[in-house]
């Protein structure tokens, strides 16, 4: 199978540790795997993944990007409804600033890797936890009750750096990703 590729921006997750365990199924990121989503390349070779990241350099370079203070904020459900695919907190501060920068580099390195754009709106949120595929409705709404008891209002970030990621090696059952590359944002 071929291993998912995406740009973000790396998230400092160790507040995930405090959290209270999610239900059954849903599985919570690991601290270390927390990001906000640039770009998702999906199943992409790593030679197209890695023209984004040329694509990145060049825009970086040529229209530096400063690095962008956040906080988080409500946990939602992310993805097709009723089945969704995550639990993600969206951002209080900072969200108009991510989403603009969103809009500005996720097209340069999605259209250097796949040759094509995102046709949604960016929407600036961080996934905390994932439901198993196998999830019936009533587990989705156990997870949605116990995001709704999530208070993440303190916890707070700066999006400083983006990384290249894909699948972590070996076993993915702690860690999911893994960072291949990352480029420090600077004023």
């Amino acid at each position: 199978m071929r291993p998912n590729w995406f740009f973000a921006f790396p998230i400092d997750g160790s507040f995930v540790a405090e959290l209270p365990a999610p239900p059954p199924l849903f599985r919570l990121f690991h601290g270390e795997d927390v990001h906000l989503t640039l770009s998702f390349l999906g199943g992409c070779s790593e030679r197209a993944a890695q023209r984004g990241l040329t694509a990145l350099d060049a825009e970086l370079a040529l229209r530096p990007q400063s690095p962008i203070e956040i906080s988080l904020a409500e946990v939602v459900p992310m993805g097709p409804t009723p089945e969704y695919s995550a639990l993600s907190s969206l951002l209080a501060r900072g969200r108009l600033e991510t989403e603009t920068c969103m809009a500005r580099l996720r097209d340069v390195v999605s259209e250097a890797a796949l040759g094509r754009r995102e046709e949604r709106a960016p929407k600036a949120h961080v996934t905390l936890a994932r439901p198993a595929r196998r999830a019936t409705a009533t587990a989705r709404e156990e997870g949605l009750s116990w995001a709704a008891t999530l208070d993440l209002r303190s916890v707070s970030a700066e999006l400083d750096r983006i990384a290249l990621y894909t699948w972590s090696e070996g076993s993915r059952r702690e860690r999911l990703f893994r960072v291949v590359a990352e480029r420090y944002l600077r004023p």
